[in-house]
């Protein structure tokens, strides 16, 4: 048995199903013997967003796996691999190495060096010997803690050096481990939550790896407390429940606006609470409760007045727990929070309902957005935005369903990532209407990997909004544009689309987008790719954007 074949033994005792990977690396042979599948990309960072999407589905149950040769593949994928690590995702990676007896030797790329900054773990195996140790950290890593991607470097000599298959057998799959709060903090913070005038829940992905979502209802209901997400974890709560505000990032809701800028006391769970460009930051003057599972994330960039550590699912049940043993010696008040929500939410609609229901031509994507909530549920698909405009024209208004039927991502947010998330999140739910919103620009990104969904039979939806120019940049590419045209794009990516062997269509007329919208979805029904492009405008409205 060869270190690869033992490596492929490993991921299958782990669950894994599907390697995508981009040649040259023999993993891919030797997981295809193991009866693993492997899923070959056209790029490097696309390969690395199927395992990325993978893994966001199955909450890393298993994680994605994605394979590359050394060199210019590890190089390639660098991209890919700081996306999942911004977006705290469990992804194994696995690069060949140059041979031992030219590693470091200049100017020979070096992936234990440049990951090291951008995965959670990362380790090398030196001896064919040290395969099954090495992989059990690795898996280790995966499955404990703050997720993140996790790279085990495996040096061309030795992926072919022999091993003893009785230290193969010998490889028990590690268990995953987990924490609660401590008692006295989770009923301090549990007096504060039912004393506050207008709390808020802010919950962020940890819920969604926890598997917490009925616990966090459960919590809301209780002590009436409207509830937000972040970017990435939109869907935690489900945005069609009565206290659900909806997601903040760079933009928002409306309810998330008022609740978010009126609350007394605000409750991060699962949340890092970190301050970037693409998140909703969190208003001064608040009184603020964090429960994370990883210490970095306390008063990193807020003074935290209640800091607790744990699991999101534990940590919420000990918060029921206490609240209802509080709550049995005193009065409910009766807030009428879902009311004031729908409220809240109705004037913004009307205010936005002549751009969402719009007929003009070109058309406006808020039509595009508007018309596929109308027509498709959200409980029985999986949508994720792409970078840029996209992103803050979806995020606001989309109301996804149960928890990962929307993939937020965006806190280190290349051009394109959205069309691998979206292939990878097909392969972990087959049973999904599965969607990913992408810009003109975008899709010159990474477009051609429609083409691999097209080829290996995931038939996922891509939808182009293409607007012929990079709109969102009207602003920082002002005279360069008036002098060059430098924001202007081209092409038909319908007819590309076609050509790379899937099913698509242009659309022109606003009033075909929800019969376009069926007719994709019975296409992917039935087992192919599916892209269309729909002819917009150079929108420049967004919901609240960038509001704290």
């Amino acid at each position: 048995m060869r270190t690869i074949d033992a490596i492929a033994r490993i991921l299958k005792q782990e669950g894994i199903e599907y390697l995508s990977a981009f040649p040259t690396t023999p993993v891919i042979e030797a997981a295809a013997v193991a009866g693993i599948r492997p899923i070959i990309c056209r790029q490097e960072r696309v390969g690395v967003g199927i395992g990325d999407g993978y893994a966001r589905v199955t909450n890393g149950r298993p994680p994605g796996v994605f394979a590359m040769q050394y060199g210019p593949g590890a190089e390639n994928a660098y991209a890919g691999v700081a996306t999942s690590f911004s977006d705290a995702v469990p992804i194994l990676f696995l690069p060949l190495g140059h041979p031992r007896d030219r590693e470091g030797v200049y100017p020979l790329f070096s992936s234990m060096k440049s990951f090291d900054s951008v995965t959670k773990y990362i380790e090398q195996i030196n001896s064919p010997a040290r395969v099954v140790e090495t992989m059990w950290r690795a898996f280790a890593a995966l499955k404990r803690g703050r997720p993140g991607p996790v790279m085990v470097e495996i040096p061309a000599d030795v992926a072919v050096e022999e091993v003893d298959p009785a230290i193969v057998d010998g490889y028990q799959s590690p268990k995953p481990a987990t924490m609660g709060g401590n008692a006295q903090d989770i009923l301090e913070a549990a007096k504060v939550l039912l004393d506050a005038e207008h709390p808020v829940i802010h919950a962020g992905q940890g819920v969604l790896y926890a598997e917490a979502t009925d616990e966090l209802v459960e919590l809301a209901e209780l002590i009436q407390a409207p509830v937000m997400t972040t970017m990435a974890g939109k869907s935690a709560f489900p945005e069609k429940h009565p206290l659900a505000l909806g997601s903040g990032s760079g933009v928002m809701s409306r309810p998330v606006y008022h609740f978010m800028s009126r609350a007394d006391v605000v409750f991060g769970i699962g949340t890092s609470l970190t301050k970037h460009g693409m998140v909703m930051n969190v208003p001064s003057g608040k009184t603020l409760i964090q429960a994370t599972n990883d210490p970095i994330d306390l008063d990193k960039n807020y003074a935290v007045d209640y800091p607790i550590l744990g699991d999101a699912k534990l940590v919420l049940r000990q918060f029921i727990e206490a609240c209802q043993e509080l709550l049995s010696t005193r009065q409910r008040g009766d807030r009428q929070v879902a009311a004031e929500i729908a409220n809240v939410r109705d004037v913004w609609l009307g205010e936005w309902m002549p751009t969402l229901t719009s007929n003009q031509a070109p058309m406006t994507p808020y039509r595009v957005i508007w018309e596929f909530m109308q027509t498709i549920n959200s409980d029985e698909a999986i949508v994720t935005h792409d970078s840029g405009s996209p992103r803050d024209q979806l995020m606001p208004f989309y109301q996804a369903g149960g928890p990962r039927t929307y993939l937020g991502w965006g806190k280190s947010h290349g051009l394109g990532t959205g069309l691998g998330l979206n292939i990878g999140a097909k392969l972990a739910d087959p049973n999904k209407f599965v969607v990913n919103f992408m810009g003109d620009a975008a899709f010159g990104m990474t477009g051609l990997d429609f083409e691999t969904a097209a080829r290996s039979g995931i038939p996922i939806l891509t939808v182009v909004l293409n607007n012929n120019t990079m709109a969102i940049e009207t602003s920082a590419m002002a005279e360069s544009h008036e002098l060059y045209n430098t924001r202007d794009l081209g092409g038909n990516y319908a007819d590309l689309g076609k050509a790379m062997g899937g099913w698509a269509e242009r659309v022109t007329d606003p009033a075909d987008i929800s019969a376009a919208f069926l007719r994709a979805k019975k296409v992917t029904e039935d087992g192919r790719a599916a892209l269309l492009e729909f002819m917009t405008n150079e929108e420049q409205a967004f919901s609240h954007r960038r509001a704290f």
